[in-house]
């Protein structure tokens, strides 16, 4: 066990607590049992475009996870590769086509929904466009997206996204809903499955313990 926590101590977690992103993340390494330190990156007042952030990540964006002397970007690259060096609690299936199953769901999400709602985006439209097109915005790509994944796991579904173990998909569907409920007011009744799913993660303390409201850096809206 001591030697667990000396190989995990050196992690750390560039984040900032409302990113659904790094939301990701801090479920994956919750998961698999890993220490890490919190770094707070506060996007709302810029902190990711400071050149020390840049360093780590030229697009500035959060998370960022530093282990020893790799950095990485990307919630997707990150979950990777937490997945690959550390093996316990597996978060892909070993059946092919579920595991494939999985590398679409989240692609679904970080691709085609959360993207399109970012601050960026959501700043562009407020000045390019009107700011009261930003919320029907948002809800159009997350109403699409969830309806797809609706689609997509009705048929793989168990207790989980595939299965009755918790998976990659999983990772990027808590946040993404959590997000469409609290900030965005979705009608989730729309998406029974999605629903129920995240009703299973509320059971889940790797999941709850990674809440925004939970972070060190949590500001009440």
């Amino acid at each position: 066990m001591d030697s667990e926590k000396e190989q995990t101590q050196h992690l750390k977690l560039y984040s900032y607590w409302r990113s659904s992103c790094s939301f990701r993340v801090r479920i994956a390494l919750n998961l698999k049992g890993l220490n890490y330190e919190y770094i707070a990156v506060n996007i709302m007042k810029g902190e990711q475009f400071h050149p020390e952030f840049v360093k780590l990540n030229p697009i500035s964006y959060v998370p960022v996870l530093v282990d020893g002397d790799c950095v990485l970007a990307d919630s997707f690259a990150i979950i990777m590769y937490l997945e690959e060096k550390y093996p316990q609690c597996p978060l892909l299936p070993g059946d092919l086509q579920k595991r494939a199953i999985n590398y679409q769901a989240a692609n679904i999400v970080c691709s085609s929904i959360q993207p399109l709602q970012n601050i960026g985006v959501l700043k562009f439209i407020e000045e390019k466009v009107s700011p009261d097109d930003k919320i029907p915005w948002v809800k159009y790509h997350i109403e699409k997206g969830f309806t797809a994944l609706e689609k997509l796991l009705k048929d793989s579904a168990g207790r989980y996204a595939t299965g009755d173990e918790v998976s990659v998909a999983d990772l990027f569907i808590a946040p993404q809903v959590h997000s469409a409920i609290t900030r965005f007011e979705v009608d989730m009744s729309q998406f029974p499955l999605l629903s129920r799913l995240y009703e299973e993660y509320k059971e889940l303390p790797a999941f709850q313990d990674a809440m925004p409201e939970k972070q060190p850096d949590y500001k009440s809206p």
